[in-house]
């Protein structure tokens, strides 16, 4: 069977079936990003990322059960680990006794409800902090890459997340996850969340402190784009549509709302996802902390903001507090 075939990865639970259509601000478009550290009683503030902590999963219930009951219907997981073993290939990236592969676990036993994503990358896993392999002189060695982040994703498949979301910006992952997902079962009961287009941008600070994912040398501007990139941004979105995402994602999301209409104009029969990310949660705070706006009125202003410009699934740290506010 063909990847452009397979179609019903993208709306085989009733959460993603509703992002397949287009309204105004409400909570099941807000997404939670969960940082799982692999201490099970972990719950740590982080400095950077007001009011956000790491979890451990044995403090996922007493943390999410409230959550649920106000209407989270999603969250996206991003693996924390401190006591494994980090190598070139990122192998504890699918440990099954990994933070990530323990929460998936977890959260669908605790709440089957809730949509359960998971981040597909290896930086947090990898010796060096890079998303893919490296040749040695320290370049992307693409097509390994390209297969063990796919079996990454697979393996999450396997333990029952609801959506694999690729982060790490490699060439051909998308095919690669997708004709995974296919040959393991999964193409019709996984939906593949791609981070289309992902800018190297000076917005991800909070973000590297709560994951501890910098890159032990060099950066990341050969493989994520380039800010102002917005021809290749247009390519990134539309090769990812062709090799079978069934979410487009653009992040960041505020300085990027031109990109955000474009993924909605050339993938429009597709959810539009943007992640509002660390830096971004972290200035509205400041500047609220300042005395420059109302936080509240800023947070809405931001969602809305990106809704407008074509997004239906919106990844944000406000997603408690739009619990309330909606």
């Amino acid at each position: 069977m063909d990847i452009s075939s397979i179609l019903q990865g993208g709306y085989q639970h009733p959460l993603s079936r509703s992002w397949q259509t287009r309204r105004t601000l409400t909570k099941s478009m807000f997404m939670y990003p969960i940082f799982i550290t692999d201490d099970p009683e972990a719950s740590v503030p982080i400095a950077t990322l007001p009011g956000q902590r790491r979890w451990g999963v044995n403090k996922l219930e007493e943390f999410l059960g409230p959550l649920v009951q106000k209407g989270l219907q999603s969250v996206i997981l991003f693996g924390v680990p401190f006591s494994c073993v980090k190598d070139m290939r990122g192998s504890p990236a699918d440990d099954p006794h990994g933070p990530v592969i323990l929460a998936i676990r977890k959260l669908r036993a605790l709440f089957p409800s809730l949509f359960v994503a998971a981040d597909v990358c290896l930086c947090e896993y990898t010796d060096h902090g890079h998303c893919g392999l490296l040749n040695l002189d320290g370049t992307i060695n693409t097509a390994p890459s390209v297969e063990r982040i796919a079996e990454v994703a697979v393996n999450y498949a396997k333990a029952g997340v609801h959506c694999v979301a690729p982060s790490d910006m490699m060439d051909g992952r998308v095919k690669a996850i997708k004709r995974g997902l296919i040959d393991a079962g999964f193409g019709n009961k996984v939906t593949l969340m791609s981070y289309s287009a992902k800018f190297a941008s000076s917005l991800y600070g909070p973000f590297r402190d709560a994951a501890g994912s910098a890159p032990a040398f060099g950066d990341r501007k050969c493989y994520q784009l380039p800010p102002a990139a917005k021809g290749l941004a247009r390519r990134a979105i539309q090769r990812d549509a062709a090799e079978g995402a069934d979410i487009i994602m653009v992040k960041p999301s505020l300085p990027y709302l031109d990109i955000i209409s474009d993924a909605a104009e050339l993938a429009g029969d597709h959810p539009i996802a943007c992640y509002q990310v660390s830096g971004e949660f972290a200035m509205i705070h400041a500047g609220a902390a300042a005395g420059v706006y109302d936080l509240r009125t800023m947070a809405f202003e931001t969602a809305e903001s990106m809704v407008r410009a074509g997004a239906t699934l919106i990844l944000s740290y406000f997603t408690p507090e739009f619990l309330e506010w909606l």
